[in-house]
């Protein structure tokens, strides 16, 4: 059996609660058919998507950390990570 324990910077990230409405926002070079790495898997990959906290109506780029078919989106907000569940 396997540890099922996470790494350090999984275990500070916590999910995004507040009320959000998810944005398609992509940047030029998404636009284009460009993607980041040439196995498109990565750490900190950049999301066409952004969220919209709507209490407050500020956007924060979404990314994706991918590795092995799996991947997870989050923001960066007040120095917090959070995961995006949509």
């Amino acid at each position: 059996m396997t540890d099922q324990t996470p790494t350090a910077p999984i275990a500070r990230w916590i999910a995004l609660t507040e009320p959000y409405e998810l944005l398609d926002r992509p940047l030029s070079w998404q636009l284009a058919g460009r993607q980041e790495t040439a196995s498109g898997y990565g750490r900190r990959l950049t999301s066409s998507r952004k969220v919209r906290i709507l209490s407050t109506g500020r956007e924060y780029r979404v990314y994706v950390t991918c590795y092995s078919n799996a991947g997870t989106a989050w923001i960066r907000k007040g120095g917090q990570t959070y995961i995006v569940r949509d």
